[in-house]
């Protein structure tokens, strides 16, 4: 009968130490930082042309974690912003960087054509794609995505600049809409969303 005592004090301590950190401890689920909008029906597939001149679908990046920003190259400080700290973004995922796909669609055709497209994106990072459609082609994508899109003339020589949405959306390896990425959340909330996301 001494013996239980003895059993009950080791019972219990094997008990605590399977609720304290390292052997036995159940990872708590990470949250994201950015909303997350799974289940929402948005945009769907798309073809643009890339800065390259090749013909692009949303559906060919299945695989990837897809972020999908619209803006354009005239903008004096949220796209900059916006692809600086995703090119940040992807430096602290590590390797982890070449299982994610950056898209920056532009909103103001006339004046972005693939060349203008081509020197201002990958300045920001080699890896990531100007996407751009006709007139007609990028109307219809805002209303798919839910963006704002609106010109306000200047009277200066570039004749006009656009209000436009500042979030980014982010797709999952399945190629499905999951998350909608806030102006200025910073370069570490969206490596860590796409941490959780690839893995």
């Amino acid at each position: 009968m001494k013996k239980l005592p003895l059993l009950l004090v080791c019972l219990t301590a094997l008990l605590i130490m399977s609720c304290l950190p390292g052997c036995g401890e159940r990872q708590v689920p990470q949250k994201f930082l950015a909303t997350d909008i799974s289940g929402m029906d948005l945009g769907g597939d798309f073809t643009l042309t890339d800065h390259n001149g090749k013909l692009r679908t949303l559906s060919e990046f299945k695989g990837k974690a897809v972020v999908l920003f619209f803006g354009y190259t005239h903008c004096p400080d949220v796209c900059p912003t916006t692809l600086s700290e995703m090119a940040l973004a992807l430096k602290q995922l590590g390797s982890d960087a070449q299982r994610v796909q950056v898209l920056f669609v532009t909103l103001d055709p006339e004046r972005d054509t693939t060349t203008v497209l081509a020197q201002y994106v990958p300045s920001f990072n080699p890896t990531f794609l100007g996407l751009r459609g006709d007139t007609a082609t990028t109307l219809d994508m805002t209303k798919r995505f839910k963006i704002f899109a609106q010109k306000h003339a200047t009277g200066s020589g570039s004749g006009y600049t656009l209000d436009h949405s500042a979030s980014s959306f982010i797709f999952d390896p399945t190629g499905k809409p999951r998350l909608l990425l806030s102006f200025g959340q910073g370069p570490q909330a969206v490596a860590h969303d796409l941490k959780l996301l690839l893995h």
